[in-house]
């Protein structure tokens, strides 16, 4: 497709390499996955053109090892590297390997990731620009006496938070002085384990706030655009369970005003490629506030939900940006059309913790239909290790309204059996079904709000009932026969293909 880029090599894995790869084929690229000894059966080893091995399982020595990664580039003559989310998705570190190298990183360039790395710089920065920033304060004295005096002035409640990282590692929410002491000690500990770096910040805490972000793209030609928001105040402990987009909160008056923040935030970092600008949102309607929250230099695990309802890929114009071609869009062609939902499926126990799991997937059979989109890093007999994170694919829908895309997602998800290990689907459901995520009243403590409701101790965890196991072990059992009365086969009969929903 480009005049430079030829092949890529796919520096992470599970179902964004997947996606990676996919890409990589429709754009007449080839691809190159990379396993740790744990990956070496994984679907995305499958559908890439090669494979190189890097290492054990620790994604020490493999996934998270720069030289390893290089060299494997260098191995397979990859001109190019996509880091995918996660891993060292935001580590400054690989693109300046690539450059030295001579390969071509797909992402932003490693001055931009420091500069918006740092939440204390890339807070200054955004002031500068102009982008509404949470009232907060970065203390000179970063004892913990100097970080409680910047908490008392600001005026509880607050957040401690981690300068150098994300994720919800090294925050904590202060009420008032009395844990005061114990939660600035907590929350440097952590990021200093999380990031090697114990420097903190205190900022507002904004009650029930809307977790909204922008998706922006800028090319190396001076043009930068948005392509609208994404609603992602859905989570626990501040990982992102379900997003979409529009948000049910926001107006156009409001949009276009964090459109142009955005942008101009994009255009203060010197950004280049795909990124995201996350927004703490307070307040309804045409009045409503929002401030810039962090920079997420990297494409979003929710980037799905964005291509739906702007008809756009997001991967393959990531090649073109870093093949030095311009915006395949201007900001007056993109436009939102339907609504789309995503909902993340994960190999996790709700009902206990949501305590990952491990284990065969004996059986796993993924939803189809008009407007249904599934990215899996897994396929039916692969197994479920321990070594990486749980999530096992992306339930993506979109549909003319949200009450439709919200429909579509229930039932996709009611007919989406995997039997062999624990998953959120039960879990997900019952999230679609609760009135507050109906009405769109959503916020991001709305998940502890509803625990009880969302994940009784007694629910099942897995998306079948108890009668579906027979006749799955009926179905599939190879020695037993099996006729009809006017003697045909049942050969076809497999329970898990007709169009009955099996899940509750």
């Amino acid at each position: 497709m480009g005049s430079v880029i030829r092949r890529v090599l796919i520096a992470n894995r599970g179902e964004i390499a997947v996606r990676i790869a996919r890409a990589c084929r429709e754009a007449g690229l080839e691809s190159v996955a990379v396993y740790s000894d744990a990956d070496a059966d994984a679907l995305h080893v499958r559908v890439a053109d090669r494979a190189v091995r890097i290492g054990p399982a620790a994604p020490a020595e493999s996934y998270l090892s720069v030289p390893t990664l290089i060299a494997a580039a260098d191995q397979t003559e990859a001109n190019a590297i996509h880091p995918g989310y996660g891993f060292l998705s935001e580590r400054p570190e690989l693109p300046r390997a690539c450059e030295k190298a001579g390969i071509i990183f797909i992402g932003p360039p490693a001055g931009v990731m420091e500069r918006m790395g740092s939440k204390i710089g890339a807070r200054a920065l955004m002031q500068g620009a102009g982008v509404p920033i949470v009232p907060g304060d970065t203390p000179r004295d970063q004892s913990d006496d100097g970080v409680l005096a910047a908490a008392r002035g600001l005026g509880y409640p607050v957040l401690v938070k981690a300068s150098a990282g994300g994720g919800g590692k090294g925050m904590r929410i202060v009420r008032h002085d009395g844990e005061a002491v114990e939660s600035i000690a907590a929350a440097r500990r952590e990021a200093t384990a999380a990031f090697g770096d114990g420097t903190l910040y205190v900022e507002r805490l904004i009650d029930r706030p809307r977790h909204v972000e922008i998706q922006i793209f800028a090319d190396a030609h001076g043009n930068v655009v948005h392509l609208f928001e994404r609603e992602c105040s859905v989570q626990r402990r501040h990982q992102k369970i379900v997003e979409e987009s529009p948000s049910p909160a926001v107006t156009p008056a409001v949009r276009q005003r964090m459109g142009d923040a955005a942008v101009a935030a994009a255009r203060a970092a010197g950004y280049r490629n795909a990124g995201t600008i996350e927004f703490l949102v307070e307040g309804e309607g045409d009045d409503a506030r929002f401030y810039f929250l962090e920079m997420n230099t990297r494409l979003q695990v929710e980037h799905p939900v964005t291509e739906a309802v702007a008809g756009v890929d997001l991967v393959r114009a990531q090649f073109v940006v870093a093949d030095g071609g311009r915006l395949p869009w201007t900001q007056e062609a993109l436009a939102q059309r339907g609504h789309a939902l995503e909902c993340r499926v994960y190999a996790e126990d709700p009902a206990h913790g949501f305590l990952p799991q491990a284990g065969p997937l004996r059986l796993y059979r993924e939803p189809t239909g008009p407007g249904i989109r599934v990215d899996s890093g897994v396929t039916e007999g692969d197994s479920v290790g321990v070594n990486y994170d749980p999530l096992l694919a992306k339930l993506i829908v979109h549909a003319e309204t949200r009450e439709a895309a919200r429909t579509r997602a229930a039932n996709a998800l009611r007919n989406y059996p995997v039997l062999g290990t624990r998953t959120n689907i039960p879990f997900l459901i019952r999230l679609l079904e609760l009135a507050a995520f109906r009405t769109g009243r959503l916020h991001t403590g709305m998940i502890e709000e509803h625990l009880a409701q969302l994940a009784p101790s007694d629910a099942p965890s897995n998306n079948v009932p108890p009668e579906a196991f027979i006749a799955a072990a009926f179905a599939t059992a190879p020695s037993v026969a099996r006729t009809g009365s006017d003697g045909s086969t049942l050969a076809d009969a497999d329970p898990w293909s007709t169009l009955r929903r099996w899940g509750r």
